[in-house]
Parts: C-alpha cells; structure tokens; sequence
C-alpha cells in the first residue's frame, strides 16, 4: 500500500482553506447510513461536494450525499461529512480516512463519528444507541500502515484510549438531561460489502462486541494518531444476523435510522452544545 504523500494532504487543505476564507472547523462530525440530515441544521452553510476538492474520492454508497457541509452548529464550528468512504467501496484505508487528516490540517481538533451498526448484545433491542467506548479491529490492514507521515503522529501511537474518556462521560451526561436511553459498548469492525454470518456474530459476541459495523474505526484509528479527541455514537439499526429469523438488508437499515432520527439528532447536538472548546470554554449559543 503505497503511502499518500504529505503534500497531497495539504493541497487539498489549501483548496478548503481558499473556499472557507476565514472560516477554521473545530469539530468535523462524520455522518453514518441514513443519519445525514443532521447537516440541514447547519447554520450559513457552505456545501463542497467531495469531487471538487482535489485528491478526495467519491462516497458511492446509498444514503451517503458525498460532501461536506460547513458551517455553525449550535455554537461550534463545524465541518459535517454528510457521507463518508468505505472500504468495501474499493478504497485503500488511507483514501477512507484522507478527510479526517485534511480537516485535521484546518485545525479541527475534535471528531465526532456516527454510524448505523448491527445490534450484537441480546440484551439490547433494534433502535438502541450507544457510545463507543472501544472498538475491535479484525481486518488485517491499517490505516496507518506504511511510512508514516510525523507531521499527523507518531510511528506508534497509543490505542488505549481511542474514544475520549471525557466526551463518554459527556454523552452520557447529556443523556440523561435529556432523558434519552443510551448504552456504552464496544463496536466490531467488519470491512464488508456482505453483512457479518450467523457464525461470525457468535465470534464476535464471545469478542466482547456489542454492535458490528463497516465503518468508524478507520476514521477514529487516524484521528487519534493525529491528536483528536474522539466521540463515537452508533445508532443499532437492526439485530446482527442469526438473531433473528429474517434476512438483513440495506432497507431495514434507513427505515431503522429514520425512525431513530429524533433521539440520535437531540444526543449529538446536545454533546456539540455542552463540549468545551480548544480553549476550554461552552460554545457560544
């Protein structure tokens, strides 16, 4: 896997930079299957699709609008991705997450990733969310791989804390004022295209996982070596495969997150009102 050179991160940094003017994000939120409405909230919106910005590959799953959406969030500055890359789309890890390190270099310091993701625990229902408090890898590949570039990180970065103790505890704070149910579990990742096997979501359950999914991990694995703090939120669209007696299918999943669409909105916009800023101050609302 050939590493993509730092320059190319910056031309397409230099790119945004000349379109947003004066305009620096402090939270990139990454927006999962069927959960990009929440980028019709932005205030003063700027919309780039993912195509104009040089080096950038195109988002070619469904549910996925492919571009960013800059603007205000209640109080943050923020840069929504209303679509992300995939793996199983035929992109190299460092394609997937190449948005995260570029927005990176426009000095977003905090990540925000959702995604929509199989349901593991059976104790849970279809509908649940839960914030990521850790994640298992088991493809064999990394996003870091390679020569790394010392400008985002170092040649070994730490993985203990991927998911920023500080922003879990603060999702569940918001939570709870809000009276909204959530769990805190460990999401699997699974690269796709095909959803997981009966057999594979026994594995994973014995793993430790409480949801799966074809996303997310990638993108957390690479802010975190590139010095982001990190909030993960998975909406459990469906019971993983064996669970129940009923095919998956990817019309199950934007029926589930459109039903889940108030909930999901109140928790994340609740989290970017009350997160203190790079200089540790409240947004300003």
């Amino acid at each position: 896997m050939e590493t993509i050179p730092f320059a190319q991160y910056q031309e397409s940094a230099d790119y945004l930079a000349a379109r947003l003017r004066d305009f620096r994000p402090e939270v990139l939120l990454i927006l999962g299957s069927g959960l990009g409405y929440l980028a019709d909230q932005v205030e003063e919106p700027l919309a780039v699709p993912y195509g104009e910005i040089p080096h950038f590959a195109r988002s070619t799953a469904p549910g996925h609008a492919g571009r960013f959406v800059f603007g205000r969030l209640r109080g943050r500055r923020v840069a929504v991705m209303q679509g992300r890359l995939h793996y199983y789309e035929g992109y190299s890890f460092p394609q997937v997450t190449y948005p995260v390190r570029v927005l990176r270099l426009l000095g977003a310091e905090t990540l925000i990733v959702t995604n929509a993701a199989g349901c593991v625990n059976l104790n849970w229902p279809a509908g649940t969310l839960m914030v990521m408090d850790d994640h298992i890898k088991l493809a064999l590949d990394s996003p870091l791989r390679g020569e790394n570039l010392p400008q985002f990180g170092p040649r070994f970065p730490d993985s203990s804390q991927v998911y920023t103790p500080a922003l879990r505890t603060l999702a569940a704070s918001v939570a709870a004022e809000q009276g909204i149910p959530v769990e805190h579990g460990v999401y699997l990742y699974m690269p796709g295209p095909q959803y997981e096997t009966p057999a594979e979501i026994r594995a994973a359950r014995l793993l430790g996982a409480d949801a799966v999914g074809m996303s997310t991990v990638p993108e957390a694995v690479v802010a975190g070596h590139c010095g982001m703090q990190v909030l993960g939120i998975s909406l459990l669209t469906n019971m993983a495969a064996g669970i129940l007696d009923a095919p998956l299918s990817e019309a199950e999943v934007l029926r589930a997150a459109a039903a889940g669409r108030e909930r999901f909105s109140a928790l994340v916009l609740g989290c970017l009102e009350k997160m203190p800023g790079p200089d540790g101050t409240m947004a300003a609302t």
